[in-house]
């Protein structure tokens, strides 16, 4: 099978362009047209073999997951997805991977309204690489996006749904941890096929005041929100720490199973984790119930987590106040 087969066969389909895709694949460019009175938000990620998931992954699920980084980026603009090209390097042209591939990554596009509009393909090492297209509305001559730089003191601090499970899922698959079957099941879910908060971020627009993805560790985004931003924040390590969904089942009334897994452990993972995708977002007080309203319309749960502050540096607290030592890095692609 060659190139432009493999392309026909797995990555083109009927006429079916979004409004707003003018001409996708079969061409030399496509054809984006921007509803009036909106900017155009560009993301890229790249996913490569060995370093970002196992060659063992069902390529199903990294379909969806190659395309769910890059909405997770999106959901954190605030943008509406639109379109997303596919640069795709592979060792061989083999049809039982490339169907299933094929599948997860337009399953989550078709949900999302996304569509793919071209790209590329070469023999080499397994290496995917999106960039994704998305829509923000322009209000009174201002960009509606949500930015890193926009936190400002006495904003309350936010993250969505759950951090660590992922990092939990991975210590499984090194052997490093021992969890029951039902554990590890809901952990791999959230490692292998992250649900990108998109409608959470298209909610908090004119809520948020600063957003980012948390994607290479909690601490570590935040800390490019305050260094962008000139700001510093206290957090509640334990609040952060207790968004384990798995540590309920270890540290919850009934103490149901036996775990090896150190207190120190789960804050890491909840800290410093990664390969979470939720989002991470800065609101002033005042906006409390416009926050409740959002996580309520867009079905996703939030939590206050701490405060932005006049004082930069990050300070971690416990659940009585007391501080807590930041000894926690963050996923760092050449450390």
């Amino acid at each position: 099978m060659g190139e432009f087969e493999l392309i026909e066969r797995y990555f083109t389909r009927p006429e079916r362009h979004a409004a707003r895709v003018a001409l996708g694949i079969g061409d030399d460019c496509a054809l984006l047209q921007p509803a009036p009175g909106t900017q155009l938000a560009i993301s890229c990620d790249m996913l490569v073999e060995g370093r970002h998931f196992v060659s063992t992954l069902d390529p199903f699920k990294l379909g969806h997951k190659a395309l769910a980084v890059n909405l997770s980026d999106l959901a954190a603009c605030g943008a509406r997805p639109l379109a997303f090209s596919l640069a795709l390097a592979l060792p061989r042209a083999d049809e039982s991977w490339l169907a299933p591939f094929s599948q997860g990554l337009l399953a989550l596009a078709d949900a999302h309204g996304c569509e793919l509009i071209g790209g590329d393909t070469t023999q080499g090492p397994l290496n995917i690489c999106i960039t994704v297209f998305g829509e923000v509305p322009v209000v009174a001559g201002r960009s509606q996006a949500l930015l890193r730089s926009g936190a400002q003191a006495g904003d309350d601090l936010y993250v969505s749904g759950n951090l660590g499970d992922a990092r939990l899922a991975l210590e499984v698959f090194r052997g490093t941890v021992s969890v029951p079957e039902a554990v590890f099941t809901a952990a791999r879910v959230r490692l292998e096929t992250p649900t990108p908060r998109v409608a959470l971020g298209l909610a908090l627009r004119g809520v948020a005041n600063a957003a980012i993805d948390v994607s290479d560790g909690l601490l570590g985004d935040l800390a490019h929100i305050l260094q962008q931003s000139g700001v510093g924040a206290t957090m509640d390590a334990d609040v952060a720490t207790a968004l384990i969904a798995a540590h309920a089942y270890y540290t919850g009334a009934t103490g149901q199973f036996d775990t090896n897994i150190a207190p120190e452990q789960w804050r890491r993972w909840a800290l410093s984790g990664g390969d979470d995708y939720e989002l991470l977002f800065t609101a002033p007080v005042a906006r409390r119930e416009a926050v409740a309203a959002a996580a309520a319309a867009s079905l996703t749960p939030v939590t206050r987590i701490g405060q932005i502050e006049a004082e930069r540096g990050l300070r971690l607290v416990d659940a009585q106040g007391q501080p807590v030592p930041n000894r926690y890095a963050s996923f760092d692609h050449f450390a």
